[in-house]
């Protein structure tokens, strides 16, 4: 066998197979292709020290430091892919390998699992190639339909519907880790960096190119992340199906989404909004949550993210072309799905 090096299109279609990434765990845990394994040639001090002395005393002297840390890895790195290709009940033994740029630590690596026995490929250009596609995946045109609607009004869940049901969805705050309020960020895990969430969504767009996606709307910001800007604007010029529920029902569903959790952190996240919330609105939810009468201060909220979502919508151009208004009678994801549904057909 030999090694094969694969473009970026060849390495897309073969992302079934066990992908390692065989740079450092700081650069894997920064960002790295979804789905790949660390499997780390050096430490982070380690490729350190390799740079250091490849800028200091050259190519060669770099390399036989190298070869001193790469030596005493070389059978618990067969092992582990071993034991990678078994959990993956594999049976042809392939695995593609990556480094930052597809040079010497893929090389060496790919090496070593070809001279053991395994069936290697090389991702040409590397995590750098990769990323340079993704950043491109943002740029082309998108042909999707935005769920639209007022806080409250269960837009996450008609998504979580339609794609149990075949449709093409890209959840973008699932992506993101954060529901997208002040309020998004309360008991849910660390968000990915933004080059991290960047590459799941090229990686999510990928897979239904050529399809209509539904997402829901959202700000450009998602907590600390940003969407793409090229593809936040391509979906800004996108139809919006607005899902027109009343107020109370909303209200409703909002309590019972948030007033369970912590009223320190919700305190909090009204804190980190009192300047757009006023003076006043501030001061009486915070009072409305330390009597945890929990829909009075919602109700203050809820109204202001209602503002808030009015002048986002209108901001868009020919609003009057791309707005379908759906009125609905309560927050219910199966019932709702299907009204949504029933109105494109």
């Amino acid at each position: 066998m030999a090694v094969q090096r694969i473009d970026i299109s060849t390495f897309l279609k073969q992302r079934h197979l066990p992908v390692l990434d065989v740079r450092s765990p700081g650069e894997y845990t920064h960002a790295h292709i979804p789905g790949a394994y660390s499997l780390p040639l050096f430490s982070d001090a380690e490729r350190a020290d390799v740079g250091t002395r490849y800028k200091q005393q050259g190519k060669q002297t770099a390399i036989r430091c190298g070869l001193d840390y790469f030596g005493p890895k070389m059978r618990p790195i067969v092992e582990t892919v071993e034991q990678l290709l078994r959990d993956h009940s594999s049976t042809d033994l392939s695995v593609v390998v990556h480094c930052w740029r597809g040079g010497m630590r893929s090389g060496a690596i790919a090496w070593l699992l070809d001279f053991y026995g395994f069936n290697v490929s090389v991702l040409e250009g590397g995590y750098k190639g990769f990323r340079n596609w993704a950043l491109q995946t943002f740029e082309k045109p998108v042909t999707v339909n935005i769920l639209g609607g007022f806080t409250g009004s269960g837009k996450s869940g008609i998504l979580k519907t339609l794609s149990e049901n075949g449709y093409p969805v890209i959840d973008l705050e699932a992506i993101a880790q954060h529901k997208g309020s002040a309020f998004g960020g309360i008991q849910m895990p660390d968000q990915p960096s933004q080059e991290m969430f960047e590459n799941e969504l090229a990686v999510a767009i990928a897979a239904l190119d050529g399809q209509t996606i539904w997402l829901e709307d959202e700000s450009q910001r998602i907590g600390k992340l940003n969407i793409p800007h090229a593809y936040w604007q391509s979906i800004r010029k996108a139809p919006v199906y607005f899902l027109d529920i009343p107020f109370e029902e909303r209200l409703a569903h909002i309590v019972e989404q948030y007033g369970a959790l912590p009223t320190d952190k919700l305190m909090e996240a009204v804190l980190r909004i009192q300047k757009r919330l006023g003076p006043n609105e501030t001061k009486m939810t915070l009072q409305f949550l330390s009597e945890n009468n929990i829909p009075e201060a919602f109700r203050i909220l809820l109204a202001y993210y209602d503002r808030l979502y009015t002048k986002s919508l209108h901001q868009r151009e020919k609003l009057d072309s791309l707005l379908q208004n759906i009125s609905l009678q309560r927050v219910d994801a199966a019932v709702n799905a299907t009204s949504l549904l029933a109105q494109l057909n």
